[in-house]
């Protein structure tokens, strides 16, 4: 099967692929060739690629994943390969929207979501480095 990565700014990955497995909002999500279509929603998380022997691994940010005819499509709004993510800046960001003050809902809303992306970053500098050693 194809998986393709596309982001607004790039083509990220447009490859052949044994196997892909997404962080859906709720869940996370395997797909093997002739899977079922579907179209589904991604959360902040891992995106891997079995290409022949060898994971690819990305952060991947929201979006959508679309499965149809052996394709899997993947639109976000970033994708970063695992072993790019910095895991520092991923740690400051995470402690600055801890200490945000966040008064409404939108504030609330909003120091979540950036929480939420960089425990997300920050698992995955994780696995990538374990994996390197």
């Amino acid at each position: 099967m194809r998986c393709v990565i596309i982001t607004p700014e790039r083509t990220v990955l447009d490859a052949s692929a044994e196997f892909v497995a997404v962080t859906l909002f709720d869940g996370e999500l395997g797909i093997a060739p002739s899977h079922t279509p579907l179209v589904g929603r991604l959360g902040y998380g891992q995106l891997r690629v079995r290409v022949s022997d060898s994971v690819e691994s990305y952060y991947v940010e929201g979006g959508l994943v679309e499965v149809v005819n052996d394709v899997v499509c993947i639109l976000t709004e970033r994708a970063v390969a695992a072993a790019q993510i910095d895991e520092a800046v991923a740690r400051q960001q995470l402690l600055a929207a801890q200490e945000r003050r966040a008064l409404t809902p939108e504030q609330i809303a909003l120091r979540e979501k950036i929480s939420s992306q960089s425990r997300a970053q920050l698992r995955i500098a994780r696995r990538a480095r374990k994996a390197q050693q």
